[in-house]
């Protein structure tokens, strides 16, 4: 029983990454990565994935579509909390003033952060909301492509 559980949460690990990559976002799985990737000039938007359900319902697919716009992150990356846990604590450092949150997106301006939507923010609304809250910060922080 337990051998068929964690292929379970491996095939729903591997598809909660596999959404995001095929999003465009590039999986930071070490610390070095995070740190490499988060201290570019330029904005990045890094989303905090996670297997729960508002990850998949909510959040992956608003990471997806809220990058559809005018304006967007020069950089897009992710990490999984629960599962690259190193590299997850590291992106964590950057994040200031905002406790854990999984699922999250942070958006950094030139390795700082600029603004946070944490799991409360995700949990319980919409995809819509989400992506109006991640465009309206694009809108004020990011270039037009």
């Amino acid at each position: 029983m337990s051998m068929n559980f964690n292929f379970f949460i491996n095939d729903v690990v591997n598809q909660a990454r596999e959404d995001m990559v095929q999003a465009g976002y590039t999986q930071l799985t070490t610390p070095e990565e995070v740190d490499a990737a988060l201290n570019q000039k330029g904005t990045t938007l890094v989303m905090v994935n996670s297997v729960c359900g508002c990850a998949g319902g909510i959040a992956r697919p608003a990471a997806t579509h809220a990058v559809h716009y005018d304006k967007r992150p020069d950089h897009l990356v992710t990490v999984f909390a629960g599962q690259d846990k190193e590299a997850t604590a590291q992106a964590r450092t950057f994040f200031e003033g905002y406790p854990p949150s999984s699922p999250s997106f942070a958006l950094l301006k030139d390795g700082k952060i600029q603004m946070m939507v944490e799991r409360h923010e995700i949990e319980g609304h919409d995809p819509m909301q989400v992506i109006q809250k991640l465009q309206n910060a694009f809108e004020q922080y990011c270039e037009e492509v």
